[in-house]
């Protein structure tokens, strides 16, 4: 039985930056469809769900929350990891590596400047950075 090519899989599928949850649905049962086929899956199959893997975790990690009862720190890590920031982006913010790095592990405490400042970066209220 001849296989879809590449082409016509994309063609089928029309992959596209995830923005709401019904695409993230709709892509995510494609998606399990072709992690349930195993090695009966073809390259050109493999290579579409690999694109939709991208697209899936591109919206997780847009659109993941944090617990509500982090703390500050907690929030911070959660925000970094899931930003695709770095820990140097936040140099700018702590003035030196080792206040970025107190500040993640809780061991600093945001100033009400810096929360500021976290807030612009992240996109984010102020407020979660201080309690």
């Amino acid at each position: 039985m001849p296989t879809a090519t590449y082409e016509q899989l994309l063609a089928e599928t029309l992959p596209a930056r995830i923005e709401s949850d019904e695409q993230y649905r709709q892509l995510g049962e494609r998606l399990g469809d072709l992690i349930g086929k195993g090695r009966a899956r073809s390259a050109d199959e493999t290579k579409l769900m690999r694109l939709l893997v991208l697209l899936v975790e591109d919206y997780d990690r847009r659109n993941a929350m944090p617990p509500d009862d982090s703390t500050p720190a907690e929030l911070l890590q959660f925000l970094v990891e899931h930003s695709g920031k770095t820990t140097a982006d936040l140099i700018p913010v702590f003035g030196q590596r080792s206040h970025v790095y107190e500040a993640l592990k809780g061991r600093r405490l945001i100033s009400a400047d810096q929360a500021r400042k976290l807030g612009k970066v992240f996109g984010v209220s102020p407020g979660l950075f201080v309690r």
